[in-house]
């Protein structure tokens, strides 16, 4: 991850010295920096490189959603004939063509603005969501923290929501000023203080784990909350409906079929147990 942040901070340098930042055209910015300096050859290039990029990110989401819904199928959240697999090659042939037809039919019939929105309001809040995991995990434990702990976590960690919140709206409404700013930023910043001096850690990783907690994955709560700021208020609109279909099928049909899968798995496995001499 820190190659990946140099190599894409160094690309952004590279472009501001070759063109004005105002110039910078947001659809083809390296194509039309090059063909601005004089080297037409270089964009072709660039454009093969980004096409070769988009294709090889299309084909491995492709797969890694198959293999999604191949996981979610064994526990019966989804038919279980996405699940099967072809003897012949290994793969999960029901599933993968199931999400390439889904994936291609949303794409020809979807603004591109739209998917690229809504792929961003999950793939933040997705990223928030697991930093408040981490906090929740080291700072808690079932049966070993004490209720005060467990509720000194919680106020915190809302403080830290919060906070982020009120800093990113205050920026989406455009406000002028920096009122704002001046109490989102020190209530994150004592909530999050508060966090590592006041509240134990409860689990602590043995040989590797997140560094500078809690200040890093408070960190990454406030950034992307902040980014999911600059996004549109349609489009989080958009991603609530499709949120609430989903909860809705998740507590009325997928959550009942797994449990029931799992209930009888157990009662299998506890019946062969019992079978044994």
């Amino acid at each position: 991850m820190s190659i990946t942040t140099l190599c894409y901070c160094l690309l952004a340098l590279t472009l501001c010295l070759m063109q004005p930042y105002s110039q910078i055209d947001p659809n083809a910015p390296f194509s039309v920096a090059f063909e601005a300096v004089g080297m037409d050859w270089a964009k072709y290039i660039v454009a093969f490189g980004a096409l070769k990029g988009m294709t090889t990110v299309l084909l491995v989401s492709a797969v890694g959603q198959a293999r999604y819904l191949t996981h979610i199928a064994r526990t019966h959240m989804v038919p279980p004939w996405f699940a099967q697999v072809r003897a012949s090659t290994g793969t999960p042939i029901n599933a993968t063509v199931a999400m390439l037809v889904a994936t291609a039919t949303i794409a020809l019939f979807t603004e591109l603005s739209i998917l690229s929105n809504l792929l961003s309001i999950s793939t933040l809040f997705i990223f928030m969501l697991v930093a408040v995991a981490l906090l929740v995990r080291r700072y808690y434990v079932s049966g070993e923290s004490s209720a005060a702990e467990r509720n000194k976590l919680i106020v915190c960690i809302v403080l830290i929501l919060g906070s982020s919140v009120g800093a990113a709206g205050y920026w989406a409404a455009g406000v002028d000023g920096w009122v704002g700013y001046a109490v989102a930023i020190p209530v994150w910043f004592l909530s999050t203080g508060f966090l590592w001096l006041g509240v134990p850690q409860a689990k602590k990783p043995k040989l590797w784990g997140v560094p500078l907690v809690p200040w890093l994955p408070s960190a990454s709560i406030a950034i992307n909350i902040f980014l999911l700021g600059s996004i549109d208020g349609l489009s989080f609109m958009r991603f609530g409906i499709w949120t609430a279909l989903l909860l809705v099928y998740y507590f009325f049909l997928g959550l009942h079929a797994s449990y029931d899968t799992a209930k009888a798995a157990a009662a299998a496995a506890a019946a062969a147990e019992g079978a044994k001499p």
